[in-house]
């Protein structure tokens, strides 16, 4: 009965706070108002999340996990590069219809621990574009690069709403287009091309996924050397 007493107890403290959150418009909330909607005492509070930013963190992983539940939801198109393009528009629309849990998941120069559950996904969307040989740089490169113009461009348009879907699409196709290569594997114009180091990403990320067991550990860590050698000498 305590246990199950204690996490009510929990959820309603970090319902009050995300409420609050939500109604504040990006102004600071104080521990004593959401102490006060959520009917208790500031040592249950301290209880159970140590301090302020325990709690912040709660709320973060609480915004995580609604915004997760749309990712996991996201049925494959069959085109990597596309699951990329739906994945990006989902990311930036939970931002813009949740911009208090947006900042705490994102704005304040504070990661919190179930942030790391979205990287992996975003990771595995861009290991699917480089085992379909349309990757044009390293994968960690690629996350970066897309991760950074996504949330840049959602705290953009959490301070500008009227800066319109248009600024989101252009920046979006154009991270795609510098990352993954077209669906025919052509290099789009580029000298030289950078099919060569694609195919080492493909190779790379599907031995990753499945390790062959005709190799020794030994082989698998030099040829995975060899590989990343190819990938990043573009």
């Amino acid at each position: 009965m305590t246990t199950a007493r204690d996490a009510d107890t929990r959820e309603r403290i970090i319902q009050a706070a995300a409420r609050l959150l939500a109604d504040a418009g990006g102004e600071p909330v104080s521990t004593r108002a959401v102490c006060q909607a959520a009917g208790v005492g500031a040592p249950t509070l301290y209880h159970h999340f140590g301090d302020k930013r325990g709690l912040l963190d709660a709320v973060a992983a609480y915004g995580f996990e609604r915004y997760l539940s749309g990712k996991r939801a996201q049925e494959p198109t069959g085109d990597p590069v596309e699951d990329l393009r739906r994945g990006w528009d989902l990311h930036v629309e939970f931002g813009r219809t949740n911009p208090a849990f947006y900042a705490l998941m994102y704005g304040g120069g504070h990661t919190p621990p179930a942030a790391r559950e979205a990287q992996a996904l975003l990771l595995g969307l861009i290991e699917a574009v480089a085992r379909a040989g349309r990757l044009r740089v390293p994968v960690e490169a690629a996350a970066r690069m897309v991760g950074a113009a996504s949330v840049g461009v959602t705290l953009d348009l959490i301070k500008d709403p009227e800066a319109g879907a248009e600024v989101s699409a252009r920046t979006r196709e154009a991270v795609l287009a510098a990352i993954a290569l077209p669906a025919d594997g052509s290099a789009g114009g580029e000298p030289g091309g950078s099919t060569t180091a694609a195919r080492a990403d493909a190779l790379r990320a599907a031995l990753a996924a499945d390790p062959s067991p005709a190799l020794t550990a030994a082989e698998s860590a030099l040829l995975g050397e060899w590989l990343e050698r190819l990938a990043t000498a573009r």
